[in-house]
């Protein structure tokens, strides 16, 4: 397997096939600007596709914060990503948070967000990006960007529909409110919500579970899920077809089968 990236800004742990990378930048509310955390998401994502012994990511923040998004203090500043030209902003927004978003819709696991806090503006986007959230009753969510004469630069607007609805979408962004976490749950931005203390422990036992699953299989089904929002009908089947025909020659499949027929719990290889 390859070795975990060398981190500065965040935290990664890796056990029972289930990866954690923590957020470590609580001195500015985990921004994503400012720090080296959306380099070092990226890292983690390349690496988490490269190392067969990992199933599933779970994403958090230390301290207060899930993530607050871009740091405004360089945005008055015009310091980092938010210096330079017209031309020179767009191209650092290209070449740096773009990429992040890139990363995550080309990751072949399973991501799980678990919102420890606020995730605002772009760390709400993170956090949509993800294939499941899970948030605490302190989740405080919200698309910001108008508020501060902006717009989501960083591919929220294409996540956010995907997940609530056009509409809904389009009163967030326009309105640019903070909801809660239990609304947050209602609206489908929060899978569910849980107390403070059991946010990590409900995360990492939902990461458990789907990382019990055949390694391989799991990985195709990922990568349909994310394929099939792009594919018409007949090209998705062909798909799932090409995809079906892997999955009855892997040696888990069998091994699935052969478990279920005698009542007892697979242990699967990832062959």
């Amino acid at each position: 397997m390859p070795a975990l990236p060398q981190l500065t800004d965040a935290r990664l742990t890796l056990e029972n096939r289930v990866a954690e990378l923590c957020f470590n930048r609580d001195d500015v509310r985990n921004a994503l600007t400012g720090t080296a955390l959306v380099e070092e998401i990226i890292a983690t994502l390349d690496w988490c596709n490269r190392s067969p012994e990992v199933s599933v990511l779970i994403m958090t923040g230390a301290g207060a914060a899930f993530s607050a998004g871009g740091n405004i203090k360089q945005m008055r500043d015009r310091e980092g990503i938010f210096a330079g030209s017209a031309l020179q902003i767009q191209d650092q927004y290209r070449r740096g948070i773009q990429q992040m978003p890139l990363a995550m819709q080309r990751c072949e696991i399973p991501l799980i967000a678990a919102v420890n806090g606020p995730a605002i503006g772009a760390g709400m986007d993170l956090a949509c990006m993800c294939d499941l959230r899970i948030g605490s009753t302190r989740a405080l969510l919200g698309v910001t960007f108008l508020n501060l004469g902006i717009i989501p630069g960083d591919g929220g607007a294409w996540f956010l529909p995907r997940i609530v609805g056009a509409q809904r979408a389009a009163e967030l962004i326009f309105s640019g409110r903070l909801v809660k976490a239990e609304e947050a749950c209602k609206l489908g931005l929060l899978l569910e919500v849980v107390d403070e203390d059991e946010l990590l422990p409900r995360a990492r036992a939902l990461a458990a579970q789907i990382a019990a699953k055949p390694p391989q299989a799991l990985r195709l089904s990922k990568r349909l899920l994310k394929l099939g929002a792009q594919q018409e009908l007949p090209e998705f089947l062909d798909l799932c077809a090409g995809f079906q025909a892997m999955a009855h020659q892997t040696d888990d499949h069998i091994v699935a089968v052969n478990a279920f027929l005698e009542k007892r719990n697979p242990e699967f290889t990832g062959k």
